[in-house]
């Protein structure tokens, strides 16, 4: 995938923001529904898969591994699978651009075959650690050869046979979770993983609902045990797919913070290991409704209204991270506009995101003149008025593009991000969709030298 030349984009004060609208697929369940249906005996048709840059990449990976995967004039999807372990080897390197989650879960499912694959990424990917998840799949029996840090590109290649195992996770983490179960998948025997701190839970209702023989256990001290029987036949599922509420996340946000708004987002995923930024903005006091609530495929969803709020300053204790892990940068807006300080602990998984989200977040928070602190794994934010005028630096990543632009529909003076290509990677309309509501965002031309 090549590199694009960069497109600067600027926010400015937007007030009165008003209207119903929705937002992509969610980027997590559309990434699994396409492995799950690579997996599965028989066509699983999709509705509702967000077509942006990285479930795209998933797609061709799923493709260059043998499952056929279609997409139809009606918008739905249809995935061929070729049935646990059944996976080809792929005759050219599978490129997932800036697709973490994708790159990574494919890792786990392509590693446990006894062919060689070899994974390739853009710049900000490549720069990325992949050790958590390689870790395990080492004790599998994966060989792995990798750059140092365990960085891309890098090629495995699957022992025969592979070995169960038992996995601590380390540290909260969905996608090392997901990424051992999914190993799993493809390994005679039982697979255990033990979870100290729940969350997300996509895979284990997924693989339920394709037929694996998957158990979920919770402990006295509350842990998680997760036991997954290997080689099962995966039934095909119709699947449709919910909002997403990380991206829904930078629309309710700009209907509290913006003058005068009230903004519905439809259809919103409501899972409960998904809704802690939605707790953190009501603890806030935040003026959220949640409307039509509903049920599809086993997980809740719902309409949710953002009205005009007066925010407060909180602290948000570490143990909330895992739910609401990608909504932390836009949180960190919407902590510019309250009252006081928040506070929040936790965040060093923003260190291994797209990008240093952490740092990234404090750098283009002070750029625009706020008071900001930010700590190895926390960072606290004081609330006020938002000179702006900056531009904030993205390194390549998608939530702090967004994030930004949603601090100039507040801000004294324009904010401009430095490129907003990257958005595409999980919301291709989001400029669109916020000038729907009636926010004032421009491209900025290039400046030439």
């Amino acid at each position: 995938m090549s590199e694009a030349v960069p497109r600067p984009s600027t926010a400015r004060a937007s007030s009165s923001l008003s209207g119903r609208v929705t937002v992509p697929g969610d980027k997590s369940i559309s990434h699994r529904s396409l492995m799950f249906g690579a997996l599965a005996l028989g066509e699983t048709r999709i509705t509702g898969l967000l077509e942006a840059a990285d479930v795209l990449a998933t797609a061709a990976a799923m493709r260059s591994l043998g499952a056929k995967v279609e997409r139809h004039s009606t918008g739905e999807w249809s995935v061929h699978g070729l049935g646990t372990g059944g996976f080809l080897e792929p005759e050219t390197a599978l490129d997932f651009g800036n697709a973490g989650t994708g790159a990574r879960l494919t890792m786990a499912l392509a590693g446990a075959h006894p062919f060689a694959t070899t994974f390739l990424g853009d710049a900000s990917l490549s720069r990325r650690p992949m050790g958590r998840i390689l870790d395990p799949l080492r004790e599998m029996g994966v060989e792995v050869i990798a750059r140092s840090g365990d960085r891309l590109p890098l090629t495995l290649k699957g022992a025969s046979p592979m070995a169960p195992i038992e996995y601590r996770v380390p540290v909260p983490s969905a996608q090392v979770k997901s990424a051992v179960l999914l190993a799993g998948l493809n390994i005679a025997g039982t697979t255990t993983v033990i979870e100290p701190v729940p969350t997300r839970d996509h895979t284990e209702k997924m693989l339920k609902g394709f037929g694996a023989d998957i158990e979920v256990k919770t402990t006295a001290s509350g842990e998680a045990v997760i036991r997954l029987q290997g080689l099962p036949e995966l039934k095909p599922q119709p699947i449709e797919v919910p909002s997403d509420p990380s991206s829904a996340a930078f629309l309710i946000v700009a209907g509290l913070i913006c003058p005068d708004s009230d903004i519905v987002v439809e259809g919103v995923l409501l899972n409960e290991r998904r809704t802690g930024l939605l707790q953190v903005l009501h603890d806030m006091g935040a003026d959220l409704s949640i409307e039509n609530e509903r049920e599809t495929g086993g997980e809740r969803l719902g309409d949710v209204r953002a009205r005009t709020s007066r925010l407060k300053g909180v602290t948000v204790p570490a143990e909330r991270a895992p739910s609401m892990i990608d909504e932390y940068p836009i949180l960190a807006i919407a902590a510019a506009c309250a009252e006081g300080t928040t506070v929040m602990h936790g965040l060093e998984e923003l260190r291994v995101k797209e990008s240093d989200r952490l740092a990234a977040v404090a750098a283009g928070l002070a750029a625009n003149g706020v008071t900001c602190e930010e700590g190895e794994a926390s960072l606290a934010v004081t609330g006020g008025k938002v000179p702006g005028g900056a531009t904030v630096t993205t390194h390549l990543d998608h939530r702090i593009a967004m994030s930004f632009l949603v601090l100039g529909l507040v801000a004294d003076k324009p904010v401009t991000v430095d490129d907003a290509n990257m958005i595409a990677t999980s919301f291709p309309n989001f400029e669109e969709t916020l000038r729907k509501l009636g926010a004032d965002l421009k491209d900025q031309e290039p400046a030439f030298s």
